[in-house]
């Protein structure tokens, strides 16, 4: 399993992160953002742990402190993707005849 996902934690944190592994005990993530207020009503992100070791690449998480996961935001995701340099796949375009 490999997916960006919206992870609100317990404390509040609204966690964007790729889940390596998900088990019944604990999510497995790595390259965690957090949202932060940035004034006038728009977000803007930061690490979640800023003073991790850069050579800590997966995190594991209890899912005691997890309420819950849901699936991201497409300009999120877009905005997450650019950051951490996945693939970035454009939305489909219609045409309209």
């Amino acid at each position: 399993m490999s997916d960006v996902k919206l992870i609100r934690m317990s404390s509040g944190e609204d966690v964007v992160a790729t889940v390596v592994h998900d088990s019944d005990a604990r999510l497995v993530i790595k390259d965690a953002i957090v949202a932060v207020p940035t004034g006038q009503g728009q977000l803007g992100f930061a690490p979640w742990s800023p003073i991790i070791s850069k050579e800590e690449k997966d995190i594991p998480v209890s899912k005691n402190f997890i309420v819950y996961i849901a699936n991201v935001d497409q300009d999120v995701l877009t905005q997450y993707n650019n950051m951490f340099g996945n693939i970035v796949t454009p939305p489909e375009k219609q045409i309209i005849i």
